[in-house]
């Protein structure tokens, strides 16, 4: 059969979908019902250092008014918090609170969890051959943990 290459973009992004909602199903089963695929990018970006709502609008190309929307979730339930920069009294840095290191351990786990699943169901050599390739083709940089501005608006209740 032969495929377009539409028809792979939507396998790729059907693979990450299938994978990112059975993990935020696991989290909510796990009690943390309120976490989305979003949340974890913006933490991830925070860890990184985006410690500001302007830095993690970058890194989630979004503007800062939806970065500060997240910000404002995530210090509502707890996952960052604002604390005084030791450089600059008038700033305030965005920091990943213990329960914020916590969900995303969680998570990481969860994700464990799954791939090992999909080894189960392909055969780990399939699956190490998969991401062999799929490496080659997205490159050696690091992978970013920001969520292109796209994605983080198709998903329902991304704040």
């Amino acid at each position: 059969m032969s495929r377009s290459g539409a028809d792979l973009a939507l396998l790729l992004l059907g693979g990450f979908r299938t994978l990112a909602d059975a993990a935020t199903a696991e989290l909510a089963r796990r009690g943390f019902e309120d976490y989305r695929p979003v949340h974890d990018f913006a933490m991830r970006a925070i860890v990184a250092g985006a410690d500001s709502a302007s830095e993690l609008g970058r890194h989630l190309s979004v503007t800062k008014q939806s970065a500060a929307k997240t910000i404002g979730v995530l210090q509502d339930r707890g996952y960052v918090t604002r604390e005084p920069d030791p450089t600059d009294a008038r700033r305030k840095r965005l920091r990943v609170t213990p329960l914020g290191f916590e969900v995303m351990q969680t998570g990481e786990a969860i994700f464990d969890r799954l791939r090992a699943d999909w080894a189960a169901r392909v055969g780990a050599t399939e699956l190490e051959s998969l991401e062999k390739h799929l490496a080659t083709l997205v490159g050696t940089v690091p992978t970013r943990f920001d969520a292109p501005g796209w994605l983080s608006r198709d998903l329902p209740d991304s704040a």
